[in-house]
């Protein structure tokens, strides 16, 4: 049975609709909190790693300690000659991977808060797992960082509010910068628990009853995602 590890770095950013894919395809699930002091796996115990957002920046070692170990966590996994694991990251997880690759996370020019668009690149619409895909789509994101492309990647979507949404490295690696996994209360935990990160506002960021009342796509999102973890891990 393919097993999946995740790692929550706070309690709200849970792994949402990525859950609701793995039971439905029968995969064996655990995980690894930080917040809760929980220790990380051997690279022998799972097959796919997905690692989840927070509110902090890859930069914040010393008010997180647990940052440090899990880049080191992370630059196992990765530089390990198995390729056999499959790495998914979201938005801080994304970030997490491309330092890990050698690339630079800082601060956006924009805070992207909202439901907003992201296209295809010309390479991401030639890749694959994405040539059946609309080439523009609506997306859910909550991130005031971006990342640099890491060097041998392949840069698969962009937007107006930030230049590198989502890459590709290896076949094995993918980071996303915006969340296809989120519900309706992820949302309303944000809202609660990141208001501060809605002030002063912006032209990429959207009030609180917007982001919270669009069902259908929610819907759009977890079609989305499970089509893109079934064909990602069978890469």
């Amino acid at each position: 049975m393919p097993r999946l590890h995740y790692i929550q770095h706070v309690p709200f950013e849970t792994p949402g609709a990525i859950l609701d894919w793995a039971r439905s395809r029968g995969l064996e699930v655990s995980h690894t909190r930080v917040f809760l002091d929980e220790p990380f796996p051997s690279a022998q115990d799972f097959d796919l790693l997905v690692l989840m957002g927070g509110p902090m920046s890859v930069h914040d070692e010393a008010q997180y300690p647990w940052l440090a170990e899990e880049k080191q966590f992370l630059k196992n996994i990765v530089n390990e000659d198995d390729h056999r694991i499959k790495i998914l990251g979201v938005c801080l997880g994304a970030q997490l991977l491309a330092e890990t690759l050698g690339a630079e996370v800082f601060p956006n020019h924009y805070k992207e808060i909202g439901w907003f668009p992201v296209e295809l690149t010309k390479a991401g619409r030639a890749h694959r797992l994405f040539q059946d895909w609309p080439p523009s789509m609506v997306v859910f994101h909550w991130h005031g960082e971006t990342f640099s492309l890491p060097e041998g990647a392949v840069k698969l979507f962009r937007s107006e509010a930030c230049e590198n949404q989502a890459f590709l490295y290896e076949e094995r690696i993918l980071g996303l910068q915006f969340h296809l996994e989120v519900t309706p209360e992820i949302v309303s935990e944000l809202l609660e628990k990141s208001a501060q990160d809605l002030s002063p506002g912006g032209p990429y960021v959207q009030e609180p009853d917007y982001l919270k009342g669009q069902p259908e796509l929610y819907e759009f999102c977890h079609q989305r995602l499970f089509r893109l973890l079934d064909d990602f891990t069978r890469l």
